[in-house]
């Protein structure tokens, strides 16, 4: 038997390889995105990036419908965009098997909030599985087909962060062609009208029960009995592993469906024990369960809601046991994160502050102007929301509010859900000054393609969405392109736009420097002669740039040649490197 290392994320795209998936469908979002990525390498399966997570889920609904194994995968507040198809997807079940991935964040390490997904599962009465290695990812991605077809219902895969990103040793198989199922009209299963709904909820109850019976007999939920049996700890995904290691001795339930729980196991398990411990991480979700059931069960008394859970924590909370701090890290430099030497964002948001403008931003590489020394983002809730938020600002404190305030989002996220944002900003009347950053590619995620590039997720061309002629489509008027490097003309640009009483839009063409490697010039030096140390150029943010010995800095190692500090510097300090790259 061939092994592997792979991902949790890869993992999950083995099995759905091995199971027969014909169709995999998703929006790129941190830690989900290489799930999709992988998939697109199998030969047999067709993956694609939609243009969010709701198209992906409905697109993998239809494929279901039509009678093969399909994946949707997301990241957790992706779900949240995607809720409504699987809220009613749950009560149509499906004909090919389904299953949605959600990977979620604890600990927030790339995203807005926590959220626990698991809370999904029970809301939207469908199975949740919890994997807690990428064994166990591939393993279970392959069960939740078989789950999916056999009980008629969509299944929720929920990794988290750690599972998803971190390697270990993975038994491969073959694949294993599923036949398409036939497909048969039938209106009653799958138009979820009010008389049809009606009774499919009737039959979702009935379901749930089964579920419930079937979590009770399934290998995914074990109990691993200890030589101490004092101590019984209920645990799940990467939770499961720490309690392994921090308490070796102690009796385990490991739980790999999480939803629903088995009732009686877990009966059993407390009788077999004299202290029980639900250890979970975010949400108390299977602890509040057990407590219905009149269960006496510790949880959140002892471990927060809030963040990860690690070997360490679980020493301190259930032996008081404090690991050692490291030393030497005290007087590290800090590091925070920023944009790339060379990114085509840094133009317009240096022109941002500069005019001292307000910014409703959005998701994507460009949040990172949000920090010093750009300073130049004020919001930002969630995918497309900066065109909103503005409309909202707008209506709130007036149109004069307008003229010093933009929206801010990248070309991905305006085709995720900015356009209909802006539709709305046109047909009640606000005049916000919409900014466009095409930067022609996903380029947070790790740069996937979009419908602007003119590309698949297999790499093969596409029509590409012209972004100019959509916004004229939504009703827009004004509607101006620019170079983000030239900030000249970027800044007369958006004086004009916010002065404007009308909606406008603004785009800033330019490819991100990663994908747009010809781009890259000779770097820069700074002619110490002419530096008078006003440090106008650090404003800009690169991090090419530093101040060394009373006199600005370029680091030729980093630097680009993208010349948007030479453009600000008023002693002309800053020049092009020559070829020897000497000093001067």
């Amino acid at each position: 038997m061939v092994k592997k290392l792979l991902t949790g994320n890869a993992a999950v795209a083995q099995g759905a390889w091995e199971a027969g998936v014909r169709v995999v469908s998703a929006y790129p979002g941190t830690p989900s995105t290489e799930i999709t990525e992988c998939a697109a390498a199998y030969e047999e399966i067709y993956a694609e990036w939609a243009p969010n997570e709701k198209v992906a889920v409905e697109s993998a609904i239809g494929a279901s419908i039509g009678g093969a194994r399909a994946l949707a995968a997301m990241k957790h507040v992706g779900l949240n965009v995607a809720a409504d198809p699987l809220f009613t997807v749950g009560y149509t079940g499906v004909n090919g098997g389904l299953v949605i991935v959600t990977a979620d964040d604890p600990g927030m390490h790339s995203s807005q909030n926590e959220q626990d997904n698991r809370l999904y599962g029970r809301a939207a009465k469908v199975p949740v599985l919890e994997p807690s290695d990428s064994q166990e990812a591939k393993d279970f991605t392959k069960l939740a087909f078989t789950i999916s077809e056999a009980f008629d219902t969509p299944v929720l895969l929920r990794l988290t962060t750690r599972i998803a990103h971190s390697q270990s040793l993975v038994a491969l198989g073959e694949r294993e062609e599923s036949e398409l199922v036939p497909y048969e009209k039938n209106a009653a299963k799958y138009v979820a009208m009010p008389a049809n709904a009606r009774k499919l909820h009737v039959m979702v109850e009935e379901r749930l029960q089964k579920l419930a019976a079937y979590s009770e007999t399934t290998e995914l939920n074990r109990i691993e009995w200890g030589d101490d049996r004092k101590l019984g700890i209920i645990a799940s995904g990467a939770v499961y592993q720490y309690v392994k290691e921090a308490l070796p001795n102690a009796s385990v339930l490991k739980i790999g469906m999480a939803f629903p729980l088995p009732k009686q196991l877990i009966t059993d398990f407390a009788a077999g024990v004299e202290k029980l411990i639900v250890i979970e991480e975010l949400e108390a979700f299977m602890e509040d369960t057990i407590k219905s059931w009149g269960i006496p069960v510790v949880g959140k008394e002892l471990f927060s809601p809030i963040g990860e859970i690690f070997t360490e924590t679980i020493k301190e909370k259930i032996l008081g046991e404090t690991a050692p701090r490291l030393s030497g890290g005290e007087n590290l430099p800090n590091r925070p994160p920023v944009l790339c030497p060379g990114c085509p964002h840094r133009g317009i948001f240096y022109v941002l502050h500069k005019l001292k403008l307000n910014v409703s931003g959005d998701i994507g590489c460009y949040t990172l102007a949000a920090v010093p020394p750009l300073n130049a983002m004020d919001t930002t809730i969630c995918m497309g929301a900066s065109i909103g938020v503005a409309h909202g600002m707008e209506k709130a404190r007036g149109k004069e509010f307008s003229r010093k305030t933009v929206a801010v989002l990248g070309d991905s996220t305006f085709l995720h859900s900015g356009i209909t944002g802006l539709m709305n900003t046109v047909y009640n009347g606000s005049t916000v000054t919409t900014i466009i950053l095409d930067n022609s590619i996903t380029a947070m995620t790790g740069h996937q393609e979009n419908p602007a590039t003119g590309k698949t997720a297999k790499g093969e061309p596409a029509p590409s969405v012209d972004l100019e002629a959509m916004v004229r489509a939504c009703g827009v008027k004004r509607v101006r392109v620019v170079d983000p490097f030239d900030l000249v003309a970027t800044e007369q640009v958006v004086r004009e736009e916010v002065a404007a009483a009308e909606p406008s839009v603004i785009i800033t063409k330019r490819p991100c420097i990663l994908i747009n490697r010809a781009a890259m010039k000779q770097p820069l030096l700074v002619e110490k002669e002419k530096c008078i140390n006003c440090g106008i150029c650090l404003g800009v943010g690169c991090p090419a740039i530093a101040r060394k010995d009373g006199k600005a800095r370029i680091d030729s190692a980093q630097c680009v040649g993208c010349g948007v500090c030479a453009s600000v510097c008023p002693k002309d300090a800053i020049v092009s490197r020559e070829k020897d790259g000497a000093e001067r």
